[in-house]
């Protein structure tokens, strides 16, 4: 039923930041092997917005791979604890969300995560199932798990005691929440980011207060976002979303930084490290490519990776335009025999903000348009267009429409 444990062992540990314990891990997987019992891994999402991004997909990868080796993944949407708010990582207090807000977010979130893991074979539950039955003597006796000595050992709330920034009661119990899901769903493995270690090391604790075998803590590295720097996220605007389309993720990975490359290879591809390092060995434009091709074709597949491979060279290597752009169908009253200024083309394409930064890009040598990529100098230039003409600002493009008929 399952691979030999050291075939498990090399697909587990790659691209992990920490293990607590590998020993442990090791034991675990040796007598699931031999019992035929599959291990029972937990991860826990709060849905906290729409979107699910890919920094969200490197512990959703690591799920992934257990359940292709034969394991059960438990995912935990957190319904109770989004109302809490987690303080993992944060320099201020976060803001818990309404029912209404969390019951939304939460469709949305598990429709999202379903393009990483296996939803249909995975055992999904919603932290209110038990969190909802809990009475005061209830939360008393898990408020008695920790000391607030062993809450200020937290990176992020010693910080904000330090620089007298208010740490609030609500969030000291989040921890506790969190590792009580662990024993609600007998949790063999937790997996999370580096900054949810305090969180599922308590999660370990509760579960040996109840008599339980104490769950192995896997972490994962937190992903740098788009512009290489901040942990990415949705509030920071450097995020990639699972739900994008091919061509957006595709465009926002070949911009990325060089340096951030190994890192998103080795955190949201398959690939070994040994064919990372030769293609990182090459030219990093090409390099970028295979990586941007990588993550198209892991949510949207071949023919989609291939596409945006096709069209990326057409248009920034051969010189061409991508077959999809924009189009924009004038008024029928700019149709006049003088033409129509390119100033107001550009700003009714969506191509510049405003007409200032038309003719700024006009005065740099920005703007071109036609199959000829005639350019445009003058910022008093008229252009009589055809139906279809590409009209052009540096690497934003718009095909321009005329009405169906003059009175359209």
């Amino acid at each position: 039923m399952f691979p030999p444990v050291e075939e498990q062992l090399r697909v587990l540990v790659r691209g992990t930041a920490q293990i607590e314990t590998l020993d442990e891990l090791r034991q675990r997987l040796e007598h699931s092997y031999a019992t035929g019992q599959p291990l029972r891994v937990k991860y826990g999402i709060d849905p906290t917005g729409f979107d699910v991004h890919l920094g969200h997909t490197v512990p959703l990868r690591k799920l992934r791979q257990f359940q292709q080796l034969g394991h059960q993944a438990v995912l935990i949407i957190g319904t109770a604890t989004a109302a809490v708010g987690d303080p993992s990582g944060r320099d201020v207090s976060r803001q818990g969300l309404s029912p209404e807000q969390i019951q939304k977010n939460a469709a949305s979130y598990l429709q999202q995560i379903g393009k990483i893991i296996d939803v249909q074979r995975a055992e999904v539950r919603a932290n209110h199932e038990w969190f909802d039955r809990f009475r005061f003597a209830d939360f008393l006796r898990l408020l008695g798990q920790t000391t607030v000595q062993r809450l200020m050992e937290r990176d992020d709330f010693s910080k904000r005691l330090q620089a007298g920034t208010p740490i609030y009661l609500h969030e000291c119990l989040y921890p506790l929440l969190q590792g009580w899901d662990s024993v609600e769903v007998r949790a063999d493995v937790e997996l999370g980011g580096t900054e949810q270690l305090y969180n599922l090391m308590v999660g370990r604790d509760l579960q040996r207060a109840a008599g339980q075998q104490p769950q192995v803590c896997i972490t994962m590295p937190i992903l740098r976002g788009t512009d290489g720097v901040k942990k990415m996220g949705k509030s920071v605007g450097n995020y990639i979303g699972v739900h994008e389309s091919p061509q957006e993720m595709f465009g926002k990975t070949m911009r990325i930084p060089d340096e951030l490359m190994a890192e998103w290879f080795t955190l949201l591809t398959d690939r070994g490290q040994d064919d990372i390092a030769t293609i990182l060995a090459g030219k990093p434009n090409e390099a970028k490519k295979t990586l941007a091709a990588d993550i198209v074709r892991f949510f949207h597949g071949d023919a989609a990776a291939q596409t945006c491979l096709e069209e990326w060279r057409r248009q920034f290597e051969e010189k061409g335009d991508p077959e999809q752009m924009p189009e924009v169908t004038l008024p029928a009253e700019w149709l006049q025999p003088a033409g129509i200024p390119v100033v107001d083309l550009l700003v009714s394409a969506g191509l510049a903000a405003s007409k200032s930064e038309a003719r700024r890009k006009i005065e740099e040598g920005a703007v071109n348009y036609g199959p000829d990529r005639l350019k445009v100098t003058d910022v008093k230039a008229t252009l009589l267009p055809q139906d279809g003409l590409i009209l052009r600002l540096g690497r934003k493009r718009a095909r321009l429409r005329l009405p169906s008929s003059p009175n359209a």
